[in-house]
């Protein structure tokens, strides 16, 4: 707990969090269907995602665009690009950036609870233990700033990425 903002990191499916109200899709420029994340929120929430996003896209490193979220159990997905590490510079700012722009939106939304995925980490190659501390640094550096977000839940598919992501947050096992 930090403040009224409870955080979490979790092992699991984004795909399945069906306490949340919103979850990040760790999108592509084009919001299309991919691998990854944005394969798996894709195919969950269905055809008509692709769709709703056309008008959206395309989107920038560290930007964040919002969407119903269709067949998902949740109210919204928001879409956030994360940076290519070392191609899109500077990485570490536009990977922080993708939380925080996240994190303001679901607030403006009237949104209390939030899920991510660790963005960036897989096609996108950025290395696992230092994504997880600009994503910590993020999630801290903007929590005083939010009205209604009270549950901020990092989803992690793997025990790496869960160990890392722990440890970024300062959590214990």
């Amino acid at each position: 707990m930090e403040g009224n903002v409870k955080l979490e990191c979790v092992q699991g499916d984004i795909t399945q969090q069906d306490d949340l109200d919103a979850i990040v899709n760790a999108a592509n420029a084009e919001l299309r269907t991919g691998g990854g994340v944005a394969g798996a929120i894709h195919r969950a929430a269905g055809p008509e995602l692709e769709e709703a996003c056309r008008p959206l896209a395309p989107i920038k490193p560290g930007e964040a665009v919002i969407s119903p979220a269709f067949g998902l159990p949740n109210k919204k997905i928001i879409h956030c690009l994360g940076p290519v590490f070392n191609i899109d510079k500077p990485s570490d700012e536009l990977l922080a950036r993708c939380f925080r722009n996240a994190l303001w939106l679901a607030d403006e939304e009237n949104l209390v609870s939030v899920g991510f995925p660790a963005i960036s980490t897989g096609a996108f190659g950025y290395p696992l233990e230092e994504a997880a501390e600009v994503t910590a640094d993020a999630v801290h550096s903007v929590i005083s700033d939010l009205d209604n977000v009270t549950l901020i839940r990092m989803v992690l598919f793997g025990d790496k990425d869960l160990v890392a992501f722990r440890k970024a947050f300062r959590m214990g096992r």
